[in-house]
Formats: C-alpha cells, sequence, structure tokens
C-alpha cells in the first residue's frame, strides 16, 4: 500500500486485513491512547492496563477478519474488545487472586479514604463531561462499569431500544472529540 500517513476506515480495515505493519502502527499510534484510557478505567492498575492494552491490540489484529462494517464502526468495534478484555481481566482467577495477597490498592491512602485516581491525567473525564448526562450516564455504565445494554435498560428504566440509540450516539460524539 506504500507509505500512507493517514487512512479512511475502510482502507485501514483493509491494510489491516492485509496484515499491513506500517496500518498496525497506525492504527496503534491512533487509537492506543484512547483504548488505555478505557481499560484503566476498568482495571485502574497501570501496569495491568499496560498488558491488557497487549493483548487487546493483539486480538484486534487476529479478529480483523470478523470485523462487519454493517454493524458499526471500527472504533465501536475495538471500544467492544477493549471493553470485554478488560472485565475478563478483572473476573480472571488470577486478578481475583492478587487482589486478595494485597495490602492497600494505589488509590486509598493509609487513613482508607479513597483519592481520585488519575483518570483526569489522561483526559477521560474532561471528554466525558462534553456528552450530555443522558449519555455520559449509559457510557458510564456499559464501558466502565461493565453492565450490558439490558442491564442499563433496567437500571435506568428505560426502552432497549433507548439505551442503544443513545450509547451509539454517544460513542460517535466521543470519537469526533477525540479526534
Amino acid at each position: 500500500m506504500g507509505i500512507t500517513s493517514t487512512y479512511t476506515e475502510q482502507e485501514l480495515i483493509s491494510a489491516l486485513r492485509e496484515r499491513d505493519n506500517q496500518a498496525y502502527s497506525y492504527l496503534y499510534d491512533n487509537y492506543s491512547g484512547a483504548l488505555y484510557s478505557i481499560v484503566l478505567q476498568i482495571v485502574q492498575d497501570t501496569e495491568l492496563a499496560n498488558d491488557v492494552l497487549q493483548e487487546v491490540f493483539i486480538n484486534i489484529w487476529r479478529k480483523i477478519e470478523t470485523y462487519d462494517a454493517s454493524r458499526g464502526r471500527l472504533f465501536t468495534w475495538m471500544l467492544n474488545i477493549t471493553r470485554n478484555a478488560s472485565i475478563d481481566t478483572l473476573r480472571s482467577k488470577g486478578y481475583q487472586n492478587s487482589q486478595k495477597n494485597q495490602g492497600f490498592p494505589e488509590n486509598v491512602n493509609i487513613s482508607g479514604q479513597v483519592t481520585q485516581t488519575n483518570i483526569d491525567n489522561i483526559g477521560l473525564t474532561k471528554i466525558l463531561a462534553k456528552l450530555k448526562p443522558e449519555h455520559r450516564v449509559l457510557i458510564e455504565l456499559a464501558y466502565l462499569k461493565g453492565y450490558t445494554h439490558e442491564e442499563i435498560a433496567q437500571i435506568e428504566d428505560i426502552p432497549l431500544g433507548t439505551v442503544k440509540t443513545r450509547i451509539r450516539n454517544a460513542l460517535l460524539q466521543l470519537k469526533e472529540y477525540m479526534q
């Protein structure tokens, strides 16, 4: 494909499917920050978040053939992989056991008070704050707390279709804010 500094979404998908290393580097350079923010929100441990992010990009590389543009944008597909990998990590036996063997987590000081994690440093809080409140709460429930769309519909007492539409609109807004 030659040296390309930017790709359209379709060009990027095609290049990734052709196993183009430069396209993969472009994908990492342009999306790793946003995806890392999501991982860190869920696992809240920088070392573990780096491991999960690496796993996410390996999964994207391996599963790019399964991406279906008719079901959503590439970024949304990658967000789902990221969220699932992060939640799977939290649910894993190894992670559960390591938590039992630790003292205070990084975001709890000696007096037991929870302090603000580094989310402000990575800008995610500022980006989420730009969303309409009804969109922001759904993104937080779905991507930061791991609830399914069905669970969110029950929690918020709104129809499932409304949840899906609002989340889709919020993700499109987030993508614009991150560019």
